[in-house]
């Protein structure tokens, strides 16, 4: 990882909590006079215990009284301020965050995807735990020593006892981390697995139910949720034990200093004002104690999401700001490509080289794992190259930007994916202002207008989640409508007829052929014949390597003579016969 891609998500990071800087400040202000105005209940005290009683004047009392009240009424707004501050704080982070995030998971490779997915629970973690009243004991910790230094003026023994109970209470924070930090590790892991195994099998229903594989899944989360009950049981078990100390530690402590107090009281070292006075000022300074072990769990939650953010963030490719390039034309460069997934120490693809002219197609062919999907990846930029460079234009594709991306490339993957939303929706790739006439347009490039019409509302059908309302066929030809959106410069079609019947055959075969017209260069990966009828070109990968690279018929001649290539004659009879059938 790059110093540079390190800095952008410290950046990132620190410039969302600097932006939140005035609220949390404020929240600091706020505290400082919720807590001096705590004071007002034991001073209140301390007069009707010392003067009150004393004087047996009723008018002091009222006044005393009315006084107390107008504080408390005060200290009362005070505090429901600075809870919708950091309410106002949790909020500014979501929207400072939140783009940021959603970027990772939609860009972050797939070997971090489903840390970029956890990330946003993460994420909704850290807010969750930021709008709850549990921050605000770490804004009443630093009085913890003032309300201290208060009943030290008292008297020492007062002071003494106080003290005591309040390291006391650290201790029990402190072993509440050493004993649950593991264990919230452990439980947390367990759910994020149980919820993986239910995402992938929702992915994969039909085979579960298909091939009564449904039971055992159930049975591996049922033992994956239960394990995970288990160590989360155990953590809340110890959390309440220990937060059942600090409040029993708390009253304790309480009566401790009435009881020191009350014989203080009788050889007159103290007033008995003094006495209740201190001990409610011990309360309320180990408060912030007893409620940050309350809600342990929540806050060591909270920190684990944070750290996690800031691995999912720091995984990021820097953002650059790059220049706006003209439209390129469709003129396709392939120099010495070594690459493979990431992640992944040894290449797959070793020196393939091609090139195109803009308006040419190839057909890329070979037996399975041999790099073809790979280098369709690395064509569009969604891998990068361990080694070597892919320019459109001259334009090295791994540097463009997103949009650039967007407006010039069009892919459709070897798993056809379709969005929730309307048929129009994924053709326009869900821009904000598509153009419909470029709608109309890409379903008719690929015969798919008068499919899409028959639909109950046509281009307005709602889809479903990943499209399933749609048979195979159907989402392999809107699919590729959204591949031909806006003409671009360079289509790359990975198995693009896997689910297409006969009929959608000939519309592939049509669409290449007006593509070629238009200027466009396409690069098909293919495994059936079909799908290569109207390529100019065929590139032959065995092995992540190029085998062969040329016009079509000289390459399948080629193949159709195995002297005259010792690396083909190599291959197994079995993919061979597919082979030359492609």
């Amino acid at each position: 990882m790059s110093d540079h891609t390190t800095h952008r998500a410290d950046t990132v990071l620190r410039a969302a909590w600097r932006a939140c800087g005035t609220p949390l400040f404020a929240t600091v202000g706020f505290s400082l006079c919720v807590n001096l105005l705590m004071l007002a209940g034991p001073l209140y005290m301390l007069q009707v215990y010392d003067r009150v009683l004393v004087s047996r004047s009723v008018p002091t009392l009222v006044a005393l009284s009315a006084i107390l009240a107008v504080l408390l009424l005060a200290m009362g707004v005070l505090e429901a301020v600075r809870h919708r501050l950091m309410n106002r704080v949790a909020g500014r982070l979501n929207g400072l965050l939140g783009p940021p995030l959603v970027d990772a998971v939609l860009t972050t490779e797939e070997t971090r995807h489903a840390d970029a997915q956890a990330a946003l629970r993460d994420f909704g973690t850290v807010r969750k735990f930021l709008a709850s009243p549990a921050p605000i004991a770490f804004f009443d910790l630093p009085w913890v020593p003032v309300y201290l230094g208060i009943v030290f003026l008292m008297h020492w023994s007062l002071g003494l006892v106080a003290s005591a109970g309040a390291v006391l209470m650290l201790i029990i924070a402190v072993a509440t981390d050493y004993s649950t930090r593991r264990r919230i590790s452990a439980a947390t892991d367990v759910v994020g697995y149980g919820l993986r195994l239910t995402t992938e099998a929702t992915r994969s229903i039909d085979a579960l139910l298909s091939m009564g594989m449904k039971d055992a899944v159930e049975r591996r989360w049922v033992r994956a949720h239960d394990y995970g009950e288990i160590v989360q049981r155990n953590v809340a078990d110890r959390i309440a034990a220990f937060s059942a100390s600090t409040t029993t530690l708390r009253l304790m402590l309480q009566s401790a200093l009435l009881g020191v107090g009350a014989y203080l009281a009788i050889d007159d070292f103290i007033s008995p004002g003094m006495m209740i006075a201190a001990s409610i000022i011990a309360g309320r300074a180990l408060a912030p104690i007893g409620q940050i072990v309350s809600n342990f769990r929540g806050l060591l939650d909270a920190v684990d999401a944070h750290k996690r953010l800031g691995r999912v963030l720091k995984a990021q490719t820097p953002k650059t700001v790059a220049m706006v390039l003209p439209r390129p034309h469709g003129r396709l460069e392939v120099r010495e490509i070594y690459a493979g997934p990431p992640g992944t120490a040894k290449p797959i693809l070793q020196g393939v080289e091609l090139t195109l002219e803009p308006g040419e197609t190839v057909g890329i062919i070979g037996p399975s794992a041999s790099g073809k999907s790979t280098l369709a990846r690395i064509l569009v930029g969604l891998w990068p190259p361990k080694r070597g460079s892919v320019r459109l234009a001259g334009s090295n594709v791994a540097d463009w930007t997103m949009a650039q991306r967007g407006d010039w490339l069009g892919y459709l993957p070897q798993d056809v994916e379709l969005m929730e939303g309307t048929v129009q929706e994924n053709i326009g790739r869900f821009e904000a202002n598509p153009d419909p006439s470029a709608i109309v347009r890409a379903a008719q490039m690929v015969d798919a207008h008068d499919l899409i019409l028959r639909l109950p509302k046509g281009y307005d059908t709602k889809i479903g989640g990943s499209g399933r309302v749609l048979s195979a066929g159907q989402r392999q030809r809107v699919a590729l409508a959204r591949a031909v959106y806006r003409v671009p410069a360079l289509v790359v079609l990975d198995e693009p007829n896997a689910n297409l019947d006969a009929e959608g055959d000939l519309a592939l075969t049509r669409t290449i052929r007006r593509l070629k017209k238009a200027g466009t260069t396409v690069v098909i990966v293919a495994h059936r014949p079909s799908a290569i009828v109207e390529v100019d070109k065929l590139l032959v990968l065995i092995d992540g390597k190029v085998r062969a690279f040329g016009p079509k018929n000289d390459v399948l001649l080629q193949m159709r003579q195995p002297g005259q290539t010792k690396k083909v004659q190599k291959r197994p009879k079995e993919r061979r016969s597919d082979h030359v059938a492609a």
